[in-house]
């Protein structure tokens, strides 16, 4: 039989590769979204996680082999992240009617699992990199954390295994999502390039020389299918990164080749994307009239604010995956190629000129 699954969040970066992915394997996919985008072969549900009873009516009848967990909404205090992205799992998981055959739930959070909340992000006392699982929690309150409890005791009551995902910033295509540093490198790229401006690194001395890696939205979703279908990795927490580690002084430079700008030289001084681009959206709806580009709306396709935090950090980070590999998952995805597969693909849909 087709196997089912539910993609939650499945019109931004990993729901829409995870949402791919599936349908490539035979998977009949429903995609859960607040506003749906078409997708092929998705079958779109349309619901505000929020909602208690619109959850419920939503998601009557529906019985997955796979939920898979891939979206948050950014709140103005982390106190406030907690009440809401916690509710929106403990609605769906409740609206969901009881397994009537084997189920997984895959929650994606992230490395902030280590590095803390936003509020406090990076700061303070944090575990030794490269991170590793088994170093466990911060004393400080932080979102995932709650939305994990939420996954931990649905299980319990409904008997399905979980899986917990932890990227570190994740490289994909989507519009209109709020942590999107792919996308948001390219237009800042195309606008300097427009505009004759230095591509100059926006973050901090530590993360221009120090070591890095990254997820690639796509090397996410193997990892998620690989969680549902390997026993072994049930009811486990995994770091999940591409397996190769870079510095941005050398990210910079192939960026920069590949728009055909020159990488500024870094003098040490962070200068924020969200800064250097405060100024920026009637230039890029200006860019998008001249080349006929899809989306006219910079704040659609650029997240500066994510990308600086990212790239200010004072630490360097840098990922385990042994757990992973230890239980058979080897597939593996070069960063830089990352970068230029996502590149062509927003020139080839006319998101950049």
């Amino acid at each position: 039989m087709t196997k089912t699954a539910l993609v939650v969040g499945a019109s931004g970066i990993v729901g829409g590769a995870t949402a791919a992915l599936l349908r490539e394997q035979g998977w009949t996919v429903h995609g859960l979204a607040r506003r749906p985008v078409a997708q092929a072969g998705v079958l779109p549900v349309a619901v505000d996680l929020r909602d208690r009873a619109a959850t419920a009516a939503a998601l009557a009848g529906l019985d997955p082999d796979a939920i898979y967990v891939t979206t948050w909404l950014r709140q103005d205090s982390e106190a406030e992240n907690i009440r809401v992205n916690a509710a929106m799992v403990r609605h769906l998981l409740d609206a969901v009617p009881r397994p009537t055959r084997p189920r997984h739930v895959a929650l994606v959070t992230g490395l902030k699992h280590y590095l803390g909340p936003f509020e406090a992000y990076g700061q303070g006392a944090l575990p030794q990199t490269p991170f590793r699982e088994e170093q466990g929690r911060l004393d400080v309150d932080n979102f995932y954390y709650a939305q994990e409890d939420e996954l931990f005791a649905a299980a319990a009551r409904d008997g399905f295994s979980w899986s917990v995902h932890r990227p570190h910033t994740v490289i994909g295509r989507a519009v209109g999502n709020a942590m999107n540093m792919g996308t948001t490198l390219a237009v800042y790229a195309s606008l300097c390039r427009a505009t004759g401006r230095p591509f100059t690194f926006p973050g901090s001395a530590t993360q221009w020389a120090g070591l890095t890696d990254m997820t690639d939205a796509r090397q996410l979703a193997r990892h998620l299918l690989w969680a549902t279908e390997t026993a072994a990795a049930h009811d486990e927490a995994f770091n999940v990164v591409n397996g190769d580690v870079f510095r941005w002084q050398w990210m910079w430079g192939r960026i920069a080749d590949w728009f055909g700008v020159a990488a500024a030289p870094f003098d040490g001084v962070v200068r924020p994307l969200e800064r250097q681009m405060a100024q920026d959206a009637p230039l890029w709806r200006e860019l998008a009239l001249r080349h006929g580009l899809a989306e006219p709306e910079l704040a659609r396709l650029a997240s500066p604010w994510h990308t600086d935090a990212d790239l200010g950090r004072p630490i360097e980070v840098v990922t385990d995956m042994s757990k992973s590999r230890r239980l058979g998952f080897t597939a593996y995805q070069p960063t830089d190629a990352a970068f230029a597969d996502l590149f062509a693909q927003l020139r080839a849909e006319r998101l950049i000129p």
